[in-house]
């Protein structure tokens, strides 16, 4: 059996870890944000109606839900491609 000791230089990143976040991560959770927080109330809708039958007041919600990921998404999707271009 093989040590992993000795492919530990391999394995690990030449640069110390500090267990923060990068600048540029940062900007990449912040640009989105909006779409992270349209599928959190996404699954807030969901998790509602887990337990019981959804009335049509929890389909609208979920409805909703589902248009503001989906328009959070495109938004997201368009910024990057213009950042490409």
């Amino acid at each position: 059996m093989e040590s992993i000791a000795a492919l530990q230089a391999a394995v690990t990143a030449a640069v110390p870890f500090d267990g923060e976040p990068s600048d540029a991560e940062l900007d990449a959770i912040e640009t989105e944000m909006p779409a992270i927080l349209a599928d959190v109330d996404l699954l807030d809708a969901q998790i509602m109606t887990i337990d019981r039958t959804p009335t049509e007041l929890d389909e609208r919600r979920i409805r909703r839900a589902r248009r503001r990921v989906l328009a959070a998404r495109r938004a997201l999707a368009n910024t990057a491609a213009g950042e490409v271009a």
